[in-house]
């Protein structure tokens, strides 16, 4: 563990899900290939979709709306519902689509593989410290078996914008009531994750678990507090 910037008291701490508690590549390669399997079975038209095909859309939405980055899951389903309809689709039936799919989409984007490690360490934070989760993403806590853990999850677009935003994190201290001086947050992300929480007034902490020199990663905008290697470090603030 090192120590970027002094330690106060803590009173809760947040977490973000995806890279921080869990590997998420893997379960986003998974997903991606499943959904591209589903796509091509659903109707006769999808059979030769590949997944750059809804990535432009996806691209082009967002350079319609900026904002629409703040819901990853209803950015997903309309890119679907418009490549539905470029392939010929009625607009019922790219609905129905769009639907079906992100269905499928949300069954393996929650199969996530977590490591004993995570359950253990927020089994012990958990003892001391009201625990709660921010998250940019669509990974399920309730699927993952990750939701016991904490007091409730915050999720991006329902709950306000995404990180670096303040939205979530000034949720999280309201409904913890707990001043935001006095939360700590841990993520992976040094500009989502560190840049937003510290900016916002709350500590911060950085997970490294891919050895980055913090002196030479271009998106180091802001020191974290502290930086750990492994979330089990976490435990020697008990």
């Amino acid at each position: 563990m090192k120590f970027y910037r002094p330690l106060q008291q803590i009173d809760a701490i947040t977490f973000d899900l995806d890279d921080t508690l869990y590997d998420n590549y893997p379960v986003i390669r998974r997903t991606e290939t499943e959904t591209v399997q589903f796509l091509r079975q659903y109707h006769p038209v999808m059979a030769d979709i590949e997944s750059e095909e809804w990535r432009a859309v996806r691209a082009e939405l967002l350079e319609q709306d900026a904002e629409i980055y703040h819901d990853v899951t209803a950015w997903r389903h309309k890119a679907l519902y418009h490549t539905m309809l470029r392939r010929g689709l009625k607009e019922s039936e790219a609905a129905d689509g769009a639907d079906a799919t992100m269905q499928n989409f949300a069954y393996w984007r929650s199969k996530i593989d977590v490591p004993q490690e995570t359950h253990e360490t927020l089994t012990e934070l958990g003892k001391r410290w009201p625990l709660v989760a921010i998250t940019n993403g669509n990974a399920n806590p309730d699927l993952c078996g990750l939701s016991k853990y904490f007091e409730f999850t915050l999720v991006a677009g329902r709950d306000g914008r995404a990180k670096p935003f303040v939205d979530m994190y000034q949720m999280a201290a309201e409904r913890l009531n707990v001043p935001m001086a006095h939360i700590l947050h841990v993520g992976d992300d040094l500009t989502t994750d560190v840049a937003g929480s510290v900016r916002c007034g709350m500590q911060s902490c950085w997970i490294n678990l891919r050895e980055g020199n913090l002196m030479k990663i271009p998106d180091a905008r802001l020191l974290p507090h502290i930086e750990i290697s492994s979330l089990a470090s976490l435990k020697t603030l008990l």
